[in-house]
């Protein structure tokens, strides 16, 4: 049996670790692009899903240039329009990590859908904020005049305030202040339901 020295085994380990280092990175940077491009197209379809649009990873890129236009806000940051509406990016934290999502709104004031994801948040807890049961309790409320609150019992007739997550205080106050951050930086480009009325206002005196 051949007998190898420590110093032979020690280079054998750097050179095979060299190796193996060598490959993954190659991979890394070969799997990129399609990582980069599967990414987009799943921003593209949770935006389309708040206007009630499903979409595939092979479908969300021409969908998406038929129905949505890119945009900025009137302080510059990124947003989406759509022909009724508008979309807003959102951005936060939960109790584990990052969260995030986008509200649409219509130009009558009203929130036509909503989308929501996140890192890490508890499954069967705060990780329901990323179902549609959960999305759902956004749809006709409003967002032009002040943010939407989660709150636990909830009155259903208030535009302004959706029933919170049980078990899921921390999550579910972080959507709060994750909306409260999208209407300080968007309030200004958010449809009102005032605005609305006045335009519907002004058409019907000019038809008399």
């Amino acid at each position: 049996m051949k007998n190898f020295s420590n110093k032979y085994m020690l280079f054998y380990a750097l050179g095979l670790s060299a190796v193996v280092a060598i490959l993954l990175t190659v991979v890394s940077v070969s799997l990129k692009p399609r990582q980069t491009r599967n990414q987009q197209a799943e921003t593209k379809m949770m935006i389309l899903k708040t206007i009630g649009i499903e979409s595939t990873m092979e479908t969300a890129d021409a969908i998406y240039a038929e129905n949505i236009q890119e945009t900025t806000s009137s302080k510059g940051l990124p947003m989406y329009t759509y022909p009724s509406g508008v979309i807003i990016p959102l951005k936060g934290n939960g109790l584990w990590g990052p969260i995030w999502g986008y509200i649409a709104v219509e130009n009558s004031g009203h929130v036509v859908g909503a989308i929501f994801d996140h890192q890490g948040e508890t499954p069967g807890l705060g990780a329901e904020i990323a179902t549609d049961k959960f999305a759902s309790r956004f749809v006709g409320k409003e967002m032009g005049e002040k943010p939407i609150v989660l709150k636990k019992n909830a009155d259903k007739d208030n535009p302004y305030e959706v029933d919170a997550l049980s078990g899921s205080t921390m999550t579910c106050n972080g959507v709060t202040e994750m909306l409260a951050k999208a209407f300080e930086q968007y309030g200004d480009d958010i449809p009102k339901m005032e605005d609305c009325e006045a335009i519907a206002k002004q058409i019907m005196e000019e038809e008399l």
